[in-house]
């Protein structure tokens, strides 16, 4: 399983609002994420807008590929839209390279 890391920028404005809907994710959007393979899925939010994602994948293209074909994905997307600066989810999200990596084992 890989490891990936995305970039993305909530608008300002709208930080209460966004981390609002994350306490109450739609079950079935977390199913939609689990079924189409990403794990231990994390996002970090910094008071200035800047959210940085975590997720772990076996072929993140393919799990992107599986969730934009859900119904769920699209309802959710065209909710959260308004609440990103720039690029939004649902148009695909800048990847981060890994520049270091801290192993659990020798």
């Amino acid at each position: 399983m890989s490891r990936y890391c995305f970039q993305l920028t909530v608008r300002p404005e709208r930080i209460e609002e966004y981390v609002e809907r994350h306490k109450a994710v739609w079950p079935e959007m977390q199913d939609a994420l689990r079924a189409t393979g990403w794990r231990n899925y994390s996002l970090f939010l910094r008071p200035d807008g800047l959210l940085i994602g975590y997720v772990e994948a076996d072929d993140l293209e393919a799990s992107v590929a599986a969730m934009a074909a859900t119904d769920v994905n699209a309802r959710w997307q065209a909710e959260m839209a308004p609440l990103f600066a720039g690029t939004a989810p649902g148009e695909g999200f800048p990847l981060l390279t890994e520049v270091f990596h801290l192993e659990e084992e020798k």
